[in-house]
């Protein structure tokens, strides 16, 4: 009786762990978040007054675009970025939380001036990446980019709306 009593309580506890891992491994999925073109952005070289690079832009204005901003992305091509719009200026600070691929992030002054950047911000990571200086805009966009377009703290912004 007691041989039967023991791999009948073995048995029970592998079906009880089989049907464990099975709800505990189920995919969830989520809908692929595409990029709306929201305006146009122009970066130029304060110096020269050239413009060195034109973007497509979506815009992060409330709470909820403002905190997930480019999370849960695959990627985006070149000619794109993502513009966050507060009302005030203040040293602001990001991360790369559920961010899956390495951004620069340009941080803007209230006068659409760059005042640092962030450059190769990795995916993933949940480390602070403050503003060298207060920014009430911040510019995100694929990493290297500030390198070829030779950005610099001084360099000027500006956008468009489309509507």
């Amino acid at each position: 009786m007691k041989r039967l009593i023991i791999p009948l309580a073995l048995a029970a506890t592998l079906l009880l762990s089989e049907s464990c891992k099975e709800t505990t491994q189920e995919k969830v999925l989520t809908k692929q978040v595409k990029f709306t073109k929201e305006g146009e952005l122009a970066i130029r070289k304060a110096v020269t007054d050239s413009v060195i690079a034109v973007l497509d832009v979506e815009f992060a204005r409330d709470d909820y675009e403002t905190q997930t901003g480019l999370m849960y992305r695959k990627g985006m091509v070149n000619n794109q970025g993502m513009l966050f719009v507060f009302d005030d200026e203040l040293v602001r600070s990001f991360y790369m939380k559920n961010t899956e691929f390495p951004l620069d992030i340009i941080y803007i002054n209230s006068k659409k001036q760059i005042v640092s950047i962030v450059k190769d911000a990795k995916p993933l990571d949940t480390s602070s990446l403050p503003s060298a200086a207060p920014a009430q805009y911040v510019l995100e966009v694929n990493a290297g980019l500030s390198d070829t377009w030779g950005l610099e703290v001084g360099d000027e912004v500006h956008w468009i709306e489309l509507e």
